[in-house]
């Protein structure tokens, strides 16, 4: 046998599979039962029709004919590659858009097997890798001149998938050539889309190429060194209009939430957060202050030496204080609703930040100074975490006291009111003492009430070892009880003490009390007192009168205090009693710092990650909520608890009243601005394969016949 005979032998089965092209009305055309693909596609049909409507069919059906009993050709031909295809040109026909006449190039295959064949169709292809994808939007865009709309038109995608095809395609040619290589992944190069210098894209890959560590978002963070977060106070203050507009540039991510993008010009942005605070200052001094002192932000303690006026928060109108009651009960329904959800949904997270703003409109409102005051006294003004200004007004430096206190005895000869000295009531200004304190306890309850009566059950307990511990305190408790309960017929509830001596269960609104240090010893101290005294009731007077005096005054001081309650629960209204509470408090200058600490479990975990945050940017900066800005909640509150570790920080429920400030009983969050998401870390070896989900960007649009051939199945 020769050579050639051997060549035509193996060619001859070869030859003879090839189909037969040939134009057939698509009248004639049936969808076969055999096509493997079953699952739906990600383009829709219409999308399709409407592809092969405007730049016609670009690949031919694969037909076999329909043979009768006899052996003969019926006419009709069934598709067996091809059927979305096919359902597509129905669907044109059955909306007239083409007749049934209408001739279909196919090729007909006379032998193989229907369901082999539609395998092989949809198995024995390559798909299109992404670069090039991507290159050929940016061919579309930049040689044929299309717009951004007129793209995603064409390919049934949004404009904003069109834009990050193009963000990539735009990237560093050393870059392109390296994903190309699998030498990055799709997840690295988005990250180094941040920034459109090819310079600078090449100088971090030269750095991180031979390391370990190439995660997506050091990458971010490397390109972005030296550079402002839009989610920084300047940058919230100052706003991106009008730092764009002075020729200020922002980094923009298309592949993330980027909190606003990164703001470049830092010497810029500082220039105009400082030109934006002068002229706020100069407003506020117009009010008659002695001095105005401005700063994007005061070092922490620039209050300590100085002494603050009295005042009076601005009068809230009935409309605003029903507005103000609705949203206080929405927003404390909703965080309990939601309380230790990882992540609040999306429509809920936006309405808890719109409730809060009410409510901040009305806690946050103008203090009244009494005007003969100020002109001694002067104002810090600065910017908020969340880009709102700051204003600390009412201080009074030590070398002002003088002069102040003497200006305070001529009264105010406007109004005819007696002066307000520092530290007291500004007398019955627009609300009464009464009503201030009724405002404080509805206005500030900010955080969950769950979690506020939790904290509050912790600082009742230890009140109650104070008490116990101090029987002057308690003497004079009970004392002012008693007088309240004799000589003020509707005053008894301007006392926190509950004279039957009911005990509050505290452990009902702290599940974990019992397991606190206070609990402990205040658990072996009422077990020795209870070793002390008689079993018979019957007995007790006379076990009494044989106590020495100091043993009566200490188990006086036990009873007295517990009988103590400076629960803050929701729907009962103690504003009197928590203000009592308050003083008891200072009195035996209570610390709660010995009693509680801010952990996981005894905070974070309680609160939303917007809240975390603050408290982050409270203790330890901005710096600080930025590292961990992107983590899941759950991450958060760990890192959280591991950062505050060893600052004795506290929330308002359990400060003194010195620290918390004059109105702000409850600490919340002003702001719900979830941190940017960051993208997921690189994948592992096998990134490429089927089980990972692609992005939208790379997925949407790019299966249609036109884009994407073999994939129209």
């Amino acid at each position: 046998m020769t050579q050639t005979d051997s060549i035509t032998m193996i060619d001859q089965p070869i030859a003879s599979a090839f189909a037969i092209p040939r134009e057939i009305p698509l009248s004639q055309l049936v969808a076969s039962a055999s096509n493997v693909r079953k699952v739906r596609a990600s383009v829709s049909i219409d999308d399709l029709a409407e592809d092969i409507a405007r730049r016609g069919l670009l690949q031919s059906l694969s037909v076999r004919p329909v043979i009768d009993a006899a052996g003969l050709e019926t006419g009709q031909f069934v598709v067996q590659a091809g059927g979305r295809r096919l359902a597509a040109l129905q669907k044109l026909q059955a909306e007239g858009r083409i007749s049934p006449d209408h001739l279909i190039p196919c090729l007909v295959k006379s032998t193989g097997i229907e369901v082999e064949d539609s395998l092989a169709e949809n198995v024995m292809r390559a798909g299109l890798h992404p670069l090039d994808q991507f290159r050929a939007f940016k061919a579309l865009a930049d040689d044929e001149g299309l717009s951004v709309d007129e793209i995603a038109a064409r390919f049934f995608v949004s404009p904003q998938i069109v834009r990050q095809r193009l963000k990539l395609a735009s990237a560093s040619l050393t870059l392109l050539a390296a994903y190309a290589e699998d030498e990055m992944t799709l997840d690295q190069l988005m990250a180094f889309c941040v920034t459109a210098d090819h310079a600078r894209q090449e100088a971090v890959w030269e750095q991180i190429r031979h390391g370990y560590n190439k995660e997506p978002y050091l990458i971010r963070r490397l390109l972005t060194e030296g550079a402002v977060k839009g989610n920084d106070r300047r940058a919230l203050f100052v706003g991106a209009a009008a730092y764009e507009e002075v020729g200020g540039v922002i980094l923009r991510d298309l592949f993330s939430e980027d909190g606003g993008g990164w703001f470049q010009d830092v010497a810029l942005l500082d220039r105009l957060a400082t030109e934006k605070l002068a002229e706020e200052a100069k407003a506020i001094a117009a009010q008659g202050w002695k001095w105005v002192e401005t700063a994007l932000s005061f070092p922490y303690g620039h209050l300590n030496g100085l002494t603050r006026l009295s005042s009076i928060p601005a009068p809230v109108s009935a409309e605003e204080q029903a507005r103000y009651d609705a949203a206080l009960a929405e927003y404390n329904a909703l965080s309990e609703e939601f309380e230790g959800a990882e992540e609040l949904p999306e429509e809920i997270d936006r309405r808890m930040g719109e409730l809060e703003d009410i409510l901040a409109r009305v806690d946050e409102r103008p203090e009244i100074f009494n005007p003969q005051e100020i002109a001694h006294a002067g104002v810090f003004v600065s910017i908020e975490h969340d880009g709102h200004l700051r204003v600390e007004a009412g201080y009074v430096r030590p070398e002002d006291r003088v002069a102040s206190t003497c200006g305070q005895a001529s009264g105010n000869p406007a109004t005819g009111q007696e002066p307000a000295l520092s530290g007291q009531s500004g007398g019955a200004g627009p609300n009464t003492s009464e009503d201030v304190d009724d405002i404080e306890t509805e206005t500030t309850a900010r955080l969950s009430d769950r979690l506020v009566a939790e904290l509050t059950a912790y600082r009742t307990l230890a009140l109650r070892e104070a008490i116990a511990d101090d029987p002057d305190t308690a003497l004079l408790a009970l004392t002012h009880a008693l007088v309240l309960k004799s000589f003020y017929r509707f005053a008894g509830s301007e006392t926190c003490l509950e004279l039957d001596v009911r005990s509050s269960a505290l452990e009902a609104h702290a599940p974990d009390l019992g397991e606190s240090d206070v609990a402990n010893r205040m658990s072996a101290r009422q077990a020795r007192w209870a070793g002390m005294l008689p079993k018979n009731p019957a007995d007790l007077w006379d076990a009494l009168v044989a106590f020495d005096a100091d043993s009566l005054a200490a188990l006086f001081a036990w009873c007295v205090s517990t009988g103590i309650n400076a629960l803050q629960v929701p729907h009962i209204r103690r504003s009197r009693e928590l203000a009592h509470a308050d003083r008891l408090a200072d009195h035996v200058d209570l610390d709660m710092r010995r009693h509680w600490s801010a952990t996981t479990k005894s905070f974070f975990s309680k609160v939303t990650k917007s809240q975390i945050l603050a408290t982050l940017r409270e203790v330890k900066g901005e710096a600080a909520a930025q590292m961990i800005d992107h983590l899941k909640k759950s991450d958060m509150a760990v890192e959280a608890e591991r950062l505050v570790a060893g600052a004795s920080w506290l929330p308002a429920p359990l400060r003194s009243t010195q620290e918390r400030g004059p109105h702000a009983l409850v600490a919340r969050s002003a702001t719900t601005v979830e941190a940017p998401a960051q993208p997921a870390s690189e994948g592992s070896e096998d990134a490429d394969s089927e089980a990972v989900t692609l992005p939208a960007f790379l997925t949407e649009g790019l299966s249609t016949a036109a884009a994407y051939p073999l994939a129209a199945e």
